[in-house]
């Protein structure tokens, strides 16, 4: 099984949609294995979000992440990584078709509900940067022969 990391973004917990976005990823099927609210400092939004320090939004994007509680968490399944970009959708919302979280809540790109690691180096990392092995839960999920043959 693969995990992926997925975070409810300032404007999805402000906007009252955490259990919207937890309950999409549970009816699908996957599993959440670790999962904590928090304020992110901004060393870490740095680091999160490393693959766009050069670019000109950066410093917007880490004030954004850093402006509110955020909802992180490990979501595990087969083809998760893949899986969970489906029900996320397009980052741009515009973009994004209905159905998935950001067609279905998000009207702008900086503000679009979620974020969900885009392979699974990424996830391995944005994981590892959120939470410690010790915070991730193995458990057997009842049901879970009725969703993978």
């Amino acid at each position: 099984m693969e995990r992926t990391f997925v975070m409810i973004k300032p404007d999805g917990v402000q906007r009252g949609l955490v259990g919207e976005v937890i309950s999409r990823i549970e009816k699908k099927g996957l599993k959440i294995v670790a999962m904590k609210m928090l304020w992110i400092e901004e060393d870490l939004a740095r680091e999160h979000y490393t693959e766009h320090s050069e670019k000109p939004f950066f410093q917007a994007l880490v004030d954004y992440i850093t402006s509110g509680p955020v909802v992180a968490m490990v979501v595990e399944g087969k083809e998760a990584v893949k899986v969970v970009r489906t029900l996320v959708g397009a980052t741009n919302p515009v973009e994004a078709l209905p159905g998935t979280i950001r067609g279905d809540f998000g009207m702008d790109i900086g503000r679009n509900v979620v974020h969900a690691s885009d392979s699974l180096e990424s996830a391995e990392r944005e994981i590892s940067l959120f939470f410690s092995a010790d915070e991730i839960v193995e458990y057997s999920k009842s049901g879970e022969e009725w969703l993978y043959e």
